[in-house]
């Protein structure tokens, strides 16, 4: 770390400070994320900093959000937990053609906290860094207008954003229907621009070869042209860790 990220580093602390919280507890790794979500301001980061521990300590259990708050949304099957990638990051797959709009717009958000926080909890080896990313791959293969959820799509980026900064490595985007593109269109414009920089929508041979490559073919499920058995997200148990980005003191 340089001279220069330091003292960004110190700035920010002090600016959490102003602002009646703490630093304490978190290593330097997580608090980076924050400040190159916000280029490196620190007011502006520790602004980012204090919301999303707010949001953290009102919204989400110390011990995480359990299966049975969410097992309507899992019930549809939909996503499944792989990995590593070549990178080691672990993958996310959401296969959209399982996924209906949510009549409990509250619930299907604890439902996006849950994935978030389990894909990112199976990237730890061992103590957390707090760097840990993952990689997203959205399949839309045999969609309907029945599965177009604008709103879902734009919850699960808005949180990546504002509440996992910097933990989105890559995000695929495979099978976009025409009818779709419409919609993508929507979606981008909540979107900021290092997000939309993170992802690829896949669209020719080329970039299917790329993507294979780049993902890995231990990682990928057999039915996406790897090797892997497909596992849904409620079918893979962790040890018992707490959530990613909780203080190392669990003080905060």
């Amino acid at each position: 770390m340089d001279e220069s990220q330091e003292l960004a580093l110190t700035q920010l602390r002090k600016s959490v400070e102003k602002l009646s919280s703490s630093t304490e507890g978190y290593e330097k790794p997580t608090l980076m994320r924050f400040l190159v979500a916000r280029s490196m301001d620190p007011d502006k980061a520790a602004k980012m900093f204090v919301d999303w521990q707010k949001w953290r300590a009102s919204k989400v259990p110390p011990t995480g959000i359990p299966d049975s708050e969410v097992k309507d949304e899992l019930e549809f099957k939909k996503i499944c937990l792989q990995g590593p990638t070549k990178l080691g990051h672990p993958l996310v797959l959401v296969i959209t053609s399982k996924h209906f709009p949510s009549k409990d717009p509250a619930n299907f958000k604890k439902f996006v906290v849950y994935v978030l926080d389990k894909v990112l909890a199976s990237g730890i080896k061992g103590k957390e860094v707090g760097d840990e990313k993952l990689v997203g791959v959205i399949d839309l293969s045999n969609i309907t207008y029945k599965n177009l959820d604008a709103r879902g799509l734009i919850t699960g980026f808005q949180f990546l954003q504002s509440y996992y900064p910097e933990r989105l490595a890559k995000c695929y985007i495979l099978h976009m229907p025409g009818f779709f593109v419409t919609v993508w269109r929507f979606v981008c414009r909540f979107l900021e621009k290092t997000t939309q920089e993170k992802i690829v929508i896949v669209t020719d041979g080329e970039e299917q070869r790329k993507f294979e490559e780049e993902v890995g073919l231990e990682a990928l499920p057999e039915e996406y042209g790897g090797r892997a058995k497909l596992t849904l997200i409620q079918d893979v148990i962790l040890p018992q860790t707490a959530p990613p980005m909780l203080p190392t003191n669990n003080n905060a």
